[in-house]
C-alpha cells in the first residue's frame, strides 16, 4: 500500500508506487523514482480533460434531447430495458414542455453545469495552483472545486489540514469506522470555524 515507505518482493526492497503523479507501478529502480515532470504531466492531461468536459457541458452533448444516446453501452446490458423505459418517458416530457413553450433551443436545455473533485494529497501540486481572489480576499485551491481529506490526510496537525484551513473551497472529510467521532468533531471545527453551511461534505469511506 502507498501508506509504506518500501515495497518487496522476492528479497528486493524498492521504495512504494505513490501514484502517477509522482512514480510509476513497474516494480524497478527507474521506476520508482520519484519524478517532477510527472506533475506537470498530470496538470496537462487534467486541464485537457476539463477543456473536453466543457466542450460537452456547452456545446450540445449535455442537451436533455439526446438522452437516448447516452451511457449506449449500458443500454445493452441487462438494464437497458429499464433505461430505455426511462430515456422514453423524458422524451414524452420534454414534447409537453416544447408544447407548453420551454423549446430544446432554450440555453437550460442544451446545457450543463459540472464540479470536479479530488483528494488534497500532493501539496506542491495542490499549492501551486492555489490562488488569491482578488474580489473577495480569499484563497481558493483551482485544482478542483472541491477537496477532500481521507485516511491518510486528516490528522488534525497535519500539514494537509493545515492547507486546508486556508482555502475557501467547499471540503470533504472521509471517515470510516476507524475514526473516533470526536476527531470528527474537531476536524470539522478546524475545517470550519464559522460553520458555513455547505463547507464540509462527510464522505463515508
Amino acid at each position: 500500500p502507498r501508506s509504506d515507505n518500501f515495497e518487496e518482493k522476492n528479497g528486493v526492497k524498492l521504495p512504494s508506487y505513490r501514484g502517477d503523479n509522482i512514480n510509476g507501478d513497474t516494480f524497478d529502480e527507474k521506476s520508482r523514482i520519484p519524478d517532477p515532470q510527472r506533475m506537470i504531466r498530470a496538470y496537462c492531461q487534467a486541464a485537457a480533460t476539463l477543456n473536453l468536459l466543457r466542450a460537452f457541458a456547452t456545446g450540445g452533448y449535455a442537451a436533455m434531447q439526446r438522452v437516448t444516446q447516452w451511457n449506449l453501452d449500458f443500454t445493452q446490458q441487462s438494464e437497458g430495458d429499464r433505461y430505455r423505459e426511462l430515456a422514453n418517458r423524458v422524451d414524452e416530457a420534454l414534447g409537453f414542455m416544447a408544447a407548453a413553450g420551454l423549446t430544446v433551443d432554450h440555453p437550460i436545455m442544451k446545457t450543463t453545469e459540472f464540479w470536479t473533485s479530488h483528494e488534497c494529497l500532493l501539496l506542491p501540486y495542490e499549492q501551486s495552483l492555489t490562488r488569491l481572489d482578488s474580489a473577495s480576499g480569499l484563497y481558493y485551491d483551482c485544482s478542483a472545486h472541491m477537496l477532500w481529506v481521507g485516511e491518510r490526510t486528516r490528522q488534525l496537525d497535519g500539514a494537509h489540514v493545515e492547507f486546508l484551513r486556508g482555502v475557501a473551497n467547499p471540503l470533504g472529510i472521509k471517515v470510516s469506522d476507524k475514526m473516533d467521532p470526536n476527531e470528527l468533531v474537531k476536524l470539522i471545527e478546524i475545517l470550519n470555524p464559522q460553520n458555513k453551511p455547505g463547507r464540509i461534505t462527510v464522505i463515508t469511506r
